[in-house]
């Protein structure tokens, strides 16, 4: 497969990894180094095992994650997307009293680890296309990830250093896009 064709398929799965490293920025007050860090690692990570993931399980899982792993991916970024939008109705309150507790549940490794879950199910069926189409996986895998992690580093910084307005504001509305990517993944595969 030509490079190109690599950076496009890579480009295309960083995206949804690109629009909630935003949404994690901009809910960043002390933006520190080993967060951004932590986010592009997880999401490189998450987005990179996938497509080997699918490559592995070939033809035999791909019904299974054509069938419903949009919904997996919908059903996660809901939840999280509600949660967050539940949650920024406590934050003026809790800004006043303990602003630290907001940060942790953005530095959150279970939630960011969730998020790099959900935004990657779609890897998992390139990972099984490559495996029908009978391409080599590792320097696709590599591509993907390396993608994943530029597109995640900016997100966070570009969120951060843009969504500097009322905190409980941008919780919602990063929880709005949450819910929103998992909706258009839906729709996509529906």
């Amino acid at each position: 497969m030509a490079l190109y064709a690599i950076l496009l398929i890579a480009i295309a799965l960083a995206m949804d990894s690109f629009a909630v490293s935003i949404v994690n920025g901009c809910t960043i007050r002390n933006l520190r180094v080993h967060h951004v860090m932590k986010v592009a690692f997880c999401f490189a990570v998450f987005q990179a095992l996938m497509p080997l993931a699918g490559y592995v399980a070939g033809v035999g899982f791909r019904d299974y994650v054509n069938s419903y792993g949009h919904w997996i991916a919908f059903f996660i970024l809901l939840f999280v997307g509600a949660k967050m939008v539940y949650e920024s109705f406590s934050l003026g309150s809790e800004a006043q009293h303990c602003p630290i507790a907001r940060e942790e549940r953005a530095h959150s490794l279970r939630r960011i680890l969730l998020l790099s879950f959900a935004t990657s199910i779609d890897a998992l069926a390139v990972g099984v296309s490559f495996s029908l189409l009978n391409l080599s996986i590792w320097f696709p895998v590599f591509i993907i990830g390396l993608v994943t992690f530029a597109f995640s580093f900016a997100g966070v910084y570009i969120g951060n250093r843009f969504g500097r307005v009322r905190e409980e504001y941008i919780e919602r509305l990063g929880g709005a896009i949450l819910i929103a990517i998992g909706v258009k993944i839906l729709l996509e595969h529906l």
